[in-house]
């Protein structure tokens, strides 16, 4: 984890969702996992605070579903089972899919340069023994697309849920490799810029479901896998 969040947090006024902030920082990066307690001692006496804006923290995200109250035993970070990650990814393809649409229609060349930019890269990594994963730059091309498909709403519902998808990519991402991880996202670039919007929703929502299976392989039994794949929102 690169951030400072002890220097950050003491320069904010809103103390409390800097706090909820970093242990959301904790949680993505595997620090604490999902079903785990969290330790509010442990993040008061780490960021020297009192214990106020940590309670506050952990309401703010009680509130946001990330956290669970447990009488008498304390918080935990909520846990995912299937139905959780069958409902995060379907809505997930559902809002790339018509973001890529957009974008195919409305990014502009300057944009399109720039998405490649990143792509370029992330694509120099693959090289490099010393990185291990690149998921993160899988997430600043996908955050991109939003961006160019220059749909206001569309791109504040993608962040109110990039938390649970950051969640669950952290808990795949092992699963890939950095070279699938780069050819993939090199076919999201050349449908952008072939724009024909069709294609680009059908090479959206299957590059959302591959992603998806790989779940379901790893924790679903075959007739699990079956009633899913029916309902995922795939175009084949």
């Amino acid at each position: 984890m690169t951030t400072n969040y002890k220097n950050l947090i003491l320069k904010k006024k809103s103390l409390s969702f800097e706090v909820s902030q970093y242990i959301k920082s904790l949680i993505i990066d595997g620090q604490i996992k999902p079903g785990d307690q969290i330790n509010i001692k442990q993040i008061m006496t780490y960021l020297e605070i009192s214990q106020t804006p940590v309670r506050e923290a952990i309401q703010h995200l009680m509130g946001e579903n990330v956290v669970i109250s447990i009488r008498n035993k304390g918080y935990y970070v909520k846990e995912y089972n299937e139905n959780d990650i069958f409902e995060i990814y379907s809505l997930r393809a559902m809002l790339e899919a018509f973001a890529i649409r957009l974008a195919t229609q409305r990014a502009s060349q300057n944009e399109i340069d720039e998405m490649e930019s990143i792509y370029k890269r992330m694509k120099k990594k693959l090289q490099d023994d010393s990185v291990i994963s690149i998921t993160d730059d899988s997430t600043k091309i996908h955050d991109f697309i939003f961006k160019m498909s220059k749909h206001e709403r569309l791109i504040q519902v993608n962040e109110e849920i990039s938390f649970q998808v950051a969640v669950v990519n952290s808990i795949l991402g092992t699963k890939y490799t950095k070279k699938r991880e780069v050819e993939e996202h090199k076919e999201l670039i050349e449908v952008i810029k072939n724009g024909n919007p069709d294609e680009a929703e059908k090479v959206m929502r299957n590059h959302i479901y591959r992603s998806y299976k790989n779940f379901l392989k790893e924790h679903s039994n075959k007739n699990v896998i079956e009633e899913i794949n029916a309902l995922f929102p795939v175009i084949k």
